[in-house]
């Protein structure tokens, strides 16, 4: 029988393999290559990393994340090493707009009369968009790497032209390092610190910033220099060295919580759709995938009344300050939300 290695903070997960696989689950941050040696495929979420010091010499030729990013994964290793990598593209966008949202509602962000941009129109960048337009704001966007390819779905700006118009700004960037493909192929350049100081001195006074993308991609201290300058209000969910916060940082965000913006019952119950089709295709097996979510499809009951009603956000700030040490412990005994447009609904 094959063996799967699992990270045991996957939901929705336990008891639908176990038929076709021997599982041994297991904390993501804890599994090393030597637990590896006799697996022949690996289920993981963002703390393990996947690159050739896990992976080399080991029998693993499946990894599947149960997230939309992929900068845990070295995807490019993978290819070279033959080895057939899965993740949750557009799982948890709703979730993440849901999040969103709910910050810009609470940072009082006007629909009627304000204007958000978005740098990064992906799958979560594409939602936000949609619910923002929904909702009646005019929202511009800067995605350089859609804009190069001459992408026609929108007038794309540049990241400082965006930063100066808006009077809100929400990031849905993956991490990147350094400049080189993507995982699709296509040139991507740095993200990390894209809102550096000169980007964040464009802001508007009074602005407020988001980031729900990844930790780094907003230069955490240049923005805690630039925030009390010009009164930004900002909702920081991803830190540039979690799990382990920098405390100073804190001050920085006026909602701050612990990694949770995509952490909606739906959007885990997607990602976990996702690896069970990647392991089928894989394995050429058939694996049961019922009552779990279908694919998210726009309804026409948003509101900003539904969006308040659904998430109390300064709930889980305030958990984040009390107990902002156990920043891994409390993101992995989350109780899973339900999205804005789920509410009211039976699963």
């Amino acid at each position: 029988m094959k063996r799967l290695i699992i990270d045991d903070a996957i939901p929705f997960l336990e008891g639908r393999l176990e038929n076709d696989f021997e599982c041994i689950y297991m904390p993501g941050e804890k599994i090393t290559r030597n637990d590896l040696l006799n697996a022949d495929g690996l289920l993981v979420r963002t703390r393990t990393r996947c690159d050739r010091n896990l992976l080399e010499g080991t029998p693993v030729k499946f990894v599947a994340t149960g997230t939309i990013g992929l900068d845990h994964i070295d995807t490019h290793y993978c290819d070279s090493a033959g080895i057939r990598w899965q993740n949750a593209p557009g799982c948890n966008a709703p979730a993440v707009a849901q999040y969103v949202w709910r910050a810009l509602l609470e940072l009082g962000f006007d629909p009627k009369r304000m204007t958000l941009g978005v740098v990064g129109k992906g799958n979560v960048g594409s939602v936000v968009v949609d619910w923002g337009r929904r909702l009646g704001a005019k929202v511009i966007v800067c995605d350089p790497p859609r804009a190069e390819r001459g992408l026609k779905d929108e007038d794309y700006i540049p990241l400082q032209q965006l930063m100066s118009e808006a009077d809100a700004v929400s990031f849905h960037t993956p991490l990147i390092k350094s400049a080189g493909l993507d995982p699709f192929g296509y040139f991507m350049q740095p993200t990390l610190h894209l809102a550096d100081e000169a980007a964040l001195k464009c802001l508007r006074p009074g602005a407020i910033l988001v980031n729900a993308a990844r930790g780094g991609v907003v230069d955490e201290v240049a923005l805690g220099k630039i925030r009390d300058e010009k009164g930004l209000k900002t909702a920081i969910d991803t830190w540039e060295s979690e799990p382990r916060l920098n405390p100073a940082h804190l001050p920085f965000a006026d909602i701050a919580t612990f990694h949770i913006a995509g952490y909606s019952r739906q959007g885990k119950e997607r990602a976990t759709y996702a690896i069970l089709a990647g392991l089928e295709k894989h394995f050429g097996i058939v694996l049961p995938k019922d009552n779990l979510e279908a694919p998210y499809k726009a309804s026409e009951n948003l509101s900003e009344a539904s969006i308040i009603a659904s998430y109390d956000i300064k709930a889980d700030d305030s958990l984040m300050r009390k107990e902002y040490p156990d920043f891994e412990r409390l993101r992995n005994t989350y109780p899973l939300r339900e999205e804005t447009e789920s509410i009211g609904k039976r699963h």
